[in-house]
């Protein structure tokens, strides 16, 4: 289909893309008077109108509130002459005394790939530095060696349709039930058509992906080389490789010789789950392996990438229906910034810096004055330089490196020192926009024009539904501003991102003819009608071939032509547990929440199913620690420490703990989660190991916690602060080690409110005390502070502001006023008693009966086994005979 809207009650609707994971859903938009609606768009391949929890309220987080609408240089309003002139000229004058290496971009898997080809064109082909790098390099840098040392080149063998048409899903390293709930949920509905197909996971974790497998290997951390390894060498053993395509593998007696030498017994899983595992994945023919940041956030991510490659290479289950390896990415244009050489060691369409003929093509191409000849620093070694003084000036691109790289405090110490720092962003909020000394004011999702590619290469288009606000610019025309008046006036001369499109896909002609696999020329004469209307289409597209697989036919991108497997050895974590560091640390995503929160972080339907940072601990490493329920733990590594709260479950393993990464200066300062991590990378791939650093675990010795609820935004001056938007406002858990000296004080500073009645309850022999401020008879802001983690109704206490509560210091509901407990199903806003109510009430017996009675679970689907477990564990009155 190639309309861009699409008529639905007589209303138009924008064809889009959503703005999260790399599953790259297609979102149907309408800008009315009440803001904007969203739905998936049930014509798009990828989604077929089904969306996540985030996909559902994206319309909820395109408001204007904390938004960056003009320039600012040193924190003063500037105009755009001023700030882009600015700009130009300290690159230029830093360049001319220092060399191009002395600048550097620091981009993001959020920018659309016009954007993403600009701003490597200016970086690369002009000012002459390969000194530009993506936050890819933290999620995806592991796949792209795996690919490229296996491939010839970063290729995604398969399609979406695989993991339907698959009789055996192996997920590793991807809680995907949660992290790319569409992809899951196509999964289970394959398996309820098909009960025969099976799923194993392969997580130190129980997450939510475990409860439809029918294996979940809680593998040792990092031993995920030897796991692999040991079903390769029973491939060999068991003479189930395919000879005929194995002869198009180089390297595999070699594979076979390094995997018989690695011990399966370091993953501390049993001898007969690992025949299992065995078992299944050579029994059965049509398998796809899916991995993500648990296999690629790994001092040995490359080495994981390809220990999976090499089964599926040796058994030739590849590039078939059904059949391959699939990497899954974690942002909507991760994949589009790979295929612009958004990596400071590649080149656009897959070409490679290192070659001279690829570089002079590129050079050609663009008629470039000069090109690096050398890769520049990978992201870690980036900011080690900036912070060494070697890096002069830098330009950041919707991304926030001082929450989200490892050794994140000394990131922040390092931009601090930094004689230039640019940022282009949406808000200044933003623990990296606040050390900036340029402010750029960008286009969001949902005004931006351009296009993405999602994981299984798939390019859609990202329309606007809405205008862009004040004075932001798009990322595109920014960056070619800059080129312009660095000196390049010709280079950079664009009216439209469709021009950028199509010299692009006049590139990839160019890579084509070096035999690399991006070829997307069919598009090079594109009008700009046909780029408004272009619907989804998967590369490659050019007069010989149109999307599909890749591999079947046994041919690569190698220079004889043929794949490579590669000899590798399991190499644990580089940081060992010790007694000072006893446990080992795994971080990741949660549900609802998407990197440091600046989107999904303002939207109170998403921060009420986990609303403050917390660490999962087995109950016996809690008992060894005296942390109970709903304690604080402090955590500390060698690099940092951090607060979190205490969630004792037996789906961490002993030795383990895991910590989510989306908190943020901003919304919980004391749980930046990446100031624990070293920054120790993969020695291939340049990614970090995200998921392995090694910690100490101890209970906050807390003085005092509170609780406290806002009409508006609040600060505190303690330990311990975690902030959340609620539907009348803001809520906080708060805790400190010291109790203030007046009360009173500290709660209007902590509310701004300096004036006014407050309704004051205290108990000292307790240690409690609760505060109210009213106004006219409303409630503005209340604080419950207790000597123990606040036992009150926070769920029902988040609706009072701006509501007359003059029983609000009772911290419960009243009796007539039910309390829907803490959000299970964020798509439909249902909480736990209301569920537990209706299983108990209606007689629910199973998660499709409550979808019917609620709609909890019956959209994105990523609730379902919280659900289940309420299930398990409430008793149905039995219906009488």
């Amino acid at each position: 289909m190639k309309d861009t809207h699409l008529a639905l009650n007589d209303a138009p609707w924008t064809r889009s893309t959503c703005a999260y994971c790399g599953v790259g859903c297609g979102v149907l938009l309408r800008n009315t008077a009440h803001g904007l609606e969203v739905k998936g768009d049930p014509d798009h391949p990828a989604n077929k109108g089904r969306l996540c929890s985030k996909g559902s309220a994206l319309g909820e987080t395109v408001g204007l509130e904390g938004r960056l609408l003009a320039p600012e240089i040193h924190g003063r309003p500037a105009d755009w002459d001023q700030a882009l002139d600015l700009v130009a000229q300290r690159f230029k004058e830093t360049i001319a005394e220092h060399g191009p290496d002395s600048v550097a971009f620091y981009v993001s898997g959020q920018l659309l790939t016009e954007d993403y080809y600009l701003v490597n064109k200016l970086a690369k082909g002009f000012i002459g530095t390969a000194n530009i790098d993506t936050n890819s390099r933290l999620c995806m840098a592991s796949t792209v060696a795996g690919h490229k040392r296996a491939f010839g080149t970063d290729t995604v063998p398969g399609t979406y349709e695989d993991l339907e048409e698959a009789d055996l899903i192996v997920l590793t390293g991807s809680n995907l039930a949660w992290c790319h709930p569409v992809l899951y949920q196509r999964i289970m509905a394959a398996k309820a058509a098909r009960p025969e197909m099976k799923i194993i996971v392969i997580d130190p974790r129980r997450t939510a992906s475990c409860d439809q497998a029918e294996l979940h290997l809680a593998l040792k951390p990092g031993t995920d080389v030897a796991l692999f390894n040991s079903l390769l060498a029973e491939i060999a053993r068991r003479n189930a490789v395919d000879p005929a395509f194995a002869h198009n593998v180089a390297g595999l007696e070699e594979a076979f010789g390094n995997a018989e030498m690695d011990d399966p017994a370091v993953t501390g899983l049993s001898p007969e789950d690992i025949a299992r595992f065995h078992d299944l994945w050579i029994g059965t023919q049509k398998v796809v392996t899916i991995f993500s940041q648990g296999v690629n956030q790994s001092s040995s991510g490359a080495d994981k990438v390809n220990a999976i490659l090499n089964c599926h290479l040796a058994t030739g289950r590849i590039g078939l229906p059904g059949c391959g390896p699939f990497s899954v990415t974690g942002q909507p244009n991760a994949m589009g910034g790979r295929e612009v050489g958004g990596l400071a060691n590649m080149l656009a369409c897959h070409l490679d810096l290192e070659n001279a003929d690829h570089r002079s093509a590129v050079r050609s191409f663009w008629d470039a004055p000069e090109m690096p000849v050398a890769p520049g620093l990978k992201a870690v070694d980036m900011f080690r330089a900036i912070g060494e003084g070697k890096i002069k000036a830098v330009w950041i691109i919707h991304t926030n490196p001082v929450v989200s790289m490892p050794d994140a405090d000394r990131v922040a110490e390092a931009l601090k020192g930094c004689d230039f720092v640019v940022v282009s962003d949406v808000t200044r909020a933003t623990d990296t926009a606040r050390l900036a000394h340029v402010l750029l004011p960008a286009a969001g999702w949902g005004e931006k024009n351009g296009t993405v590619t999602n994981s299984d290469r798939t390019i859609s288009r990202q329309r606007p539904a809405l205008p862009i606000p004040g004075e932001a610019r798009e990322d595109w025309r920014q960056i070619a501003e800059v080129g312009r008046r660095m000196g390049w006036p010709r280079a950079f001369d664009y009216e439209h991102p469709a021009e950028i499109f199509r010299e692009y896909a006049a590139l990839s002609h160019v890579a084509a003819r070096f035999g690399r696999d991006f070829d997307i020329s069919g598009f090079e004469s594109l009008s700009l009608s046909d780029y408004d209307a272009l619907s989804p289409t998967r590369w490659p597209v050019s007069a010989t071939r149109q999307g599909g697989r890749f591999f079947a036919d046994g041919r690569f991108f190698t220079p004889d032509g043929r794949a490579r497997a590669l000899a590798v050895t399991y190499r644990p974590p580089a940081a060992k547990t010790e007694k000072r560091y006893p446990l080992r640390l795994n971080t990741g995503r949660i549900r609802d929440q998407w990197h440091t929160m600046t989107r999904t972080g303002k939207t109170a339907r998403l921060s009420a199913h986990l609303g403050e940072p917390f660490v999962e601990i087995h109950p016996e490493d809690a008992a060894a620690k005296g942390i109970k329920s709903a304690d604080l733990v402090r955590l500390t590594s060698p690099t940092g420490q951090g607060i979190f709260r205490a969630l004792i479950t037996e789906a961490t393993r002993k030795g383990d703990v895991f910590a989510p990464i989306h908190w943020t200066g901003e919304t919980a300062p004391s749980a930046r989660v990446d100031a624990l991590v070293a920054s120790v990378v993969d020695p291939v791939s340049g990614q970090p190991e995200s998921k392995a650093a090694v910690v100490r675990a101890d209970r906050f010795e807390a003085d005092w916690y509170g609780f406290a609820i806002s009409a508006k935004p609040m600060r505190a001056d303690c330990d311990y602060q975690a902030y959340a938007p609620t539907q009348a406002g803001f809520r906080a858990e708060l805790a400190g080690s010291r109790r203030p000296s007046d009360w009173e004080a500290w709660a209007r500073a902590l509310f701004d409110l300096p004036d006014g009645p407050v309704q004051i309850l205290r108990d000292e022999a307790r240690g409690m005390i609760r505060m109210a401020f009213h106004h006219n008879g409303t409630l503005q802001a209340a604080l419950f502070v207790s000597r123990e983690p606040v036992a009150v109704m926070r769920d029902y206490l988040t609706t009072l502001p701006g509501q007359s509560a003059p029983q609000a210091l009772s911290g419960r509901a009243p009796e007539d006023r039910p309390d829907p407990g803490p959000i299970i199903c964020a798509c439909f806003n249902v909480g736990m008693n209301t569920i537990l109510s209706a299983i108990t009430s209606q007689k629910l017996m199973s998660v499709d009966a409550i979808g019917a009675a609620l709609q909890a679970g019956t959209n994105c689907g990523s609730c379902r086994s919280e659900l289940a477990g309420l299930l398990a564990r409430t008793e149905v009155p039995k219906l009488k005979a």
